[in-house]
């Protein structure tokens, strides 16, 4: 059991310093910062951008609750179809007329040329189509924003001098595999960009939720433009490490009036969310890739199977900081599961979990070796794109 053990206080003494240390990870309380209840004293002029492919089927839950955003000052919305092929431009001009609400323009881009993802391309054109507008809010097709939104968005960055804000939106939990994996998906990525460390200015740490992030029009200019970031699959945490690094102000936290649309009903559509886009988020490196599998193995893994093999063998030391390191990780993991609304009776299950995530994050790796890469809408992106 001399092993077990230095394995089982080792993962027990990770748990202490993520839990301690590593920037108040677990907790849920990084929400939109305070502003005035009046608003600013000017509101500015404001695009939503909406890139969108394929996307009738969560348009219509989605695009109403944008076009019926009050905001006090000049806002209209500007959805981009990225060459669909179900009818989304058509499906977004019926929706406009039938709901009425903040002005729509549908818009096409060129052809995607190389060197970009597709989600970049359109971002760029609706950049284009979007005119003098001091504020640009990103919004995916399958967000969807409660009345008051985007008012609380634009007071906050302007409250608070940012030039990005943005939010990780609620993601569906209806189905059990959606309860299982995606708190857990949040979890994991909280941990990998600590919201209170990345809204450190100083703090070398940025990342940002693509389904929600308000960027200045002149902080992403000064960053270098959508161009900057062409070719990356990490869209959202590659746009704030440009703003921050170019002396920007960004802020991240979890949403209270913005909602995923899209469901995920089975295991299959969950595991191509996170499998599309794990090897690239591990800069296509097979050291990070082998680094990963142990480090998961060891943080996630080794504290239940050292508990439960201690006190099968008798050896109760190991035993007991297998315990403790499983009880730390799912104490942590409780404050997520109730921003779901999830039994926090489910937290010791997040070693199962974590398995999943390892595996998702193989077989992304061999995906990409396949020549299949990161693959959405239709897209293959097998080799890591970057701007020149």
């Amino acid at each position: 059991m001399t092993v077990l053990w230095w394995v089982s206080v080792v993962s027990l003494l990770v748990w202490v310093w993520l839990v301690a240390c590593h920037g108040g990870f677990w907790r849920t309380d990084q929400r939109l910062p305070a502003a005035p209840a009046s608003g600013p004293a000017r509101w500015p002029a404001v695009v939503v951008l909406v890139p969108a492919r394929d996307e009738a089927d969560v348009l219509p839950v989605s695009l109403p609750s944008v076009l019926a955003q009050e905001y006090p000052g000049p806002a209209r919305v500007v959805l981009v179809d990225d060459h669909s092929t179900d009818g989304t431009g058509d499906l977004a001009r019926a929706l406009a007329d039938r709901t009425g609400g903040l002005p729509l323009t549908v818009s096409t881009p060129p052809p995607l040329p190389p060197g970009w993802t597709g989600k970049l391309w359109a971002l760029r054109h609706g950049v284009e189509r979007a005119g003098d507008a001091e504020w640009l809010l990103l919004t995916d097709a399958d967000i969807a924003h409660r009345p008051g939104s985007l008012r609380a968005l634009v007071a906050a960055g302007e409250a608070n001098g940012l030039d990005l804000v943005s939010q990780m939106a609620r993601l569906r939990v209806a189905s059990r595999w959606e309860r299982l994996i995606v708190p857990a998906f949040v979890y994991f990525f909280a941990q990998l960009y600590p919201f209170r460390r990345s809204n450190r200015p100083g703090a070398r740490t940025a990342a940002a939720a693509g389904g929600c992030s308000l960027v200045r029009r002149d902080a992403l200019e000064r960053a270098g433009g959508v161009a900057a970031i062409r070719g990356a699959v990490i869209d959202d945490v590659s746009l704030a490490r440009a703003v921050k690094r170019t002396g920007g102000r960004t802020w991240l936290g979890l949403a209270d009036l913005v909602d995923s649309v899209r469901p995920y009903p089975g295991l299959g559509p969950l595991w191509r969310m996170v499998s599309r886009s794990a090897y690239a988020q591990l800069r296509y490196s097979p050291l990070l890739l082998i680094g990963t599998v142990v480090g998961l193995a060891l943080v996630y893994l080794a504290p239940p199977l050292t508990a439960l093999a201690g006190l099968a063998g008798g050896a109760r030391w190991t035993a007991a900081a297998g315990l403790t390191a499983w009880a730390l990780m799912a104490g942590s993991y409780v404050p997520m599961l109730r921003y779901y609304g999830v039994r926090p009776a489910a937290a010791p299950l997040l070693p199962f979990t974590a398995l999943l995530y390892l595996l998702m994050t193989v077989d992304s790796a061999l995906q990409h070796w396949r020549g299949r890469g990161a693959a959405w809408k239709g897209r293959t992106y097998p080799q890591p794109q970057r701007a020149e």
